[in-house]
């Protein structure tokens, strides 16, 4: 099942999508894709639904980010092995843990704003879990249970802020426009393995990432249990999962983005972003 969020920034409805690719407007059937709309008993009543009764959604309507009112933006950094090795930096023992400020937050398509003074604008695919139910002290074996759904997620990051300003990773991650989410959760049981889906990202039509979820170096399962034994994950919490190697931090010479760049981004079967970049 395909979720999603479509409308005006700010005043986005729930929608779900049907088995021909049509926008079904949900909103008489739920609020919104947040809080408990995420549990396994409001997501089984959204399956079981006869969507050719709702009523469709404009095909031009802005595509939010598919899920609304997010209470943790949760990433994990250096999760696969190639890519630390292109950051120059050591493979960790644990998952890296690092907050985006939930301010980031935007639909898949919108525009990306490089911030002021920014000299180091990067990309990263990565894979999102959206957690829907609440997980605490859990078990690698209990974690997916734990789990409403995945979406693609575009990591943006000033490596200058990230690296060089002194303090977490968060400056570096949190900027307006970084956390482009979507364009639909997709629901845990039409991905029967999260660590087999192909991602890519291009810029301006050139692939600098093409990896999978098969090189993580810690698993959904091992990065749900792991967080769970530090903070209680709620429903609608986001857990932004790591990168594949690509990134302009890794290129020789490096590469940034600039205004008037294109980013295409999309992970097998939870569909494809695509962003233009203005200068913020």
């Amino acid at each position: 099942m395909k979720l999603l969020r479509y409308g005006p920034a700010g005043a986005e409805k729930p929608g779900i999508v049907d088995k021909d690719g049509t926008i079904r407007d949900l909103s008489g059937i739920v609020a919104d894709i947040a809080g408990e709309a995420l549990s396994d008993e409001t997501l089984a009543r959204l399956r079981a639904l006869d969507l050719e009764t709702l009523p469709p959604v404009d095909a031009d309507s802005r595509i939010g980010a598919c899920v609304g009112r997010v209470g943790k933006f949760i990433c994990i950094g250096l999760n696969f092995a190639d890519h630390a090795a292109e950051s120059g930096m050591d493979l960790p023992a644990e998952p890296v843990v690092f907050f985006k400020a939930t301010s980031a937050i935007i639909g898949p398509d919108d525009t990306v704003e490089i911030p002021r003074g920014s000299v180091k604008t990067d990309w990263e695919v990565e894979l999102g879990v959206v957690i829907g139910k609440e997980a605490k002290y859990i078990s690698e074996d209990e974690a997916l249970a734990h789990v409403a759904g995945y979406c693609v997620i575009n990591d943006l990051s000033e490596r200058d802020f990230q690296l060089h300003r002194s303090g977490q990773w968060v400056k570096g991650k949190s900027a307006d426009t970084f956390g482009p989410i979507g364009p639909w959760l997709v629901t845990r049981d039409e991905i029967p393995d999260p660590q087999d889906l192909p991602m890519f990202l291009e810029v301006n039509g050139h692939r600098y990432q093409d990896g999978s979820t098969r090189t993580m170096h810690f698993s959904v399962t091992a990065v749900i249990s792991h967080l769970s034994q530090f903070m209680s994950l709620q429903p609608g919490d986001v857990i932004s999962t790591g990168t594949p190697p690509g990134v302009g931090l890794g290129q020789n010479p490096q590469v940034y983005l600039k205004p008037g760049d294109k980013m295409e981004l999309g992970i097998e079967g939870l569909g494809v972003q695509r962003q233009n970049v203005i200068q913020g």
